[in-house]
């Protein structure tokens, strides 16, 4: 099989990964929760890879790291923690459901949403922003880069924009965590959702939410916390404040062996080796009679995502064949990002996406493209 659907998750992890979870599972208790070794081990594991997740993102302290189990929950957790009905937020076409439901359900409650529409090439202005900021303006939710189109937000200038007028910025990173350099402090970004199991190299079920020093999020859930037993409500520390339950330890080992695999291997190396697969595929297809690419590939500022579609082929069905026939892993549909097809008019048919790891080859790539060609000879 060749997988090319790392956007939606990374099959292939480094070695390190699995090592560290197998290792996890046979020696972490639960962190707070009990003495002796296990525990404290649970303990340290957890609070390193905090440590480590604050530097990777330019954050200032640890205690700005909230695991979550993924980008939804930590999304969902800073949309829901900090509106209040009379509040404005200003978002993107371009976003994931993991933003546009918490919006849509916090708009029933009282909030007011503007959306930022896209150009032909499926790009936002920043200019579009600025215009539709007003008094009532407490929150910019963006993505830093689109699942669909591979689309790259310069989160930098948002970040700068919003911090002169006073109004939060929340980064949904899904895309380019451990792809794209980010840094918080530098990017003005006060909110940060990340999730473990895409470019970090980490399992499923990991994730977080890195909070500024000083933005106040109410907590998604109550409970048990290990510490404060006797306290009627959630602790007003963080990262506590927003953890209620036992965390996923075992994934949180495997999600700090796969940010050390980026740091040690690199990731401008990570990603220029992506940015190779996707361009050789890109350049081997483009030219094909029927084929539809979208997206913005004007620049080299993206991430290695191509999504296409063959004249008015159905995206599930040119997908199906490309497995069945080819032995070739994509995504078709809709891939939850159901404005940004309302803008390219493909909300029928979908897009098929192929979307590339460093752990994939040349000629895995080469594959892929001779498929393409064969299918719409």
């Amino acid at each position: 099989m060749i997988y090319l659907d790392n956007a939606a998750t990374t099959l292939h992890k480094p070695k390190e990964v699995i090592e560290a979870v197998t290792k996890a599972l046979n020696t972490m208790g639960n962190a707070g929760r009990g003495q002796g070794d296990a525990s404290l081990v649970s303990a340290r594991t957890i609070y390193d890879t905090r440590e480590l997740l604050a530097n990777f993102f330019g954050g200032k302290d640890a205690r700005e790291i909230v695991f979550t189990s993924n980008s939804t929950e930590s999304l969902n957790i800073a949309i829901k923690g900090l509106l209040v009905p009379g509040d404005h937020v200003i978002t993107t076409v371009l976003e994931h459901n993991s933003v546009l439901r918490p919006l849509y359900e916090m708009r029933e409650k009282g909030i007011e949403l503007s959306f930022i529409g896209a150009d032909e090439k499926g790009n936002i202005q920043i200019e579009d922003i600025e215009n539709s900021i007003k008094e009532n303006t407490k929150l910019i939710v963006t993505t830093h880069a689109s699942n669909l189109t591979g689309n790259v937000v310069d989160v930098k200038k948002i970040g700068d924009l919003a911090k002169s007028q006073g109004i939060l910025y929340l980064v949904d990173a899904s895309q380019t965590a451990g792809v794209y350099p980010i840094d918080v402090s530098e990017m003005n970004i006060d909110l940060l959702a990340f999730t473990g199991h895409k470019g970090l190299l980490g399992p499923q079920g990991t994730g977080g939410l890195l909070v500024r020093e000083g933005v106040e999020v109410l907590p998604l859930l109550s409970g048990g916390t290990g510490v404060q037993t006797f306290l009627k409500t959630q602790p007003l520390e963080m990262p506590t404040r927003l953890e209620a339950g036992t965390l996923n330890g075992h994934g949180i080992a495997g999600l700090h062996a796969g940010v050390e695999y980026i740091n040690r291997l690199g990731m401008d190396k990570i990603r220029e080796k992506e940015l190779a697969l996707m361009w050789q595929f890109y350049h081997g297809i483009e030219a094909i009679e029927g084929i539809k690419i979208y997206g913005d590939f004007d620049t080299d500022c993206r991430t290695a995502v191509v999504s296409l579609n063959f004249k008015d082929y159905g995206s599930g069905e040119f997908s199906e064949e490309l497995l069945e026939e080819y032995q070739i892993t994509t995504r078709a549909g809709g891939h939850c990002a159901p404005l940004y097809h309302e803008h390219f008019k493909t909300k029928e048919q979908g897009m098929v996406r192929f979307s590339f790891s460093h752990f994939n080859t040349k000629e895995e790539v080469e594959m892929a493209i001779k498929a393409i060609k064969e299918m719409t000879n």
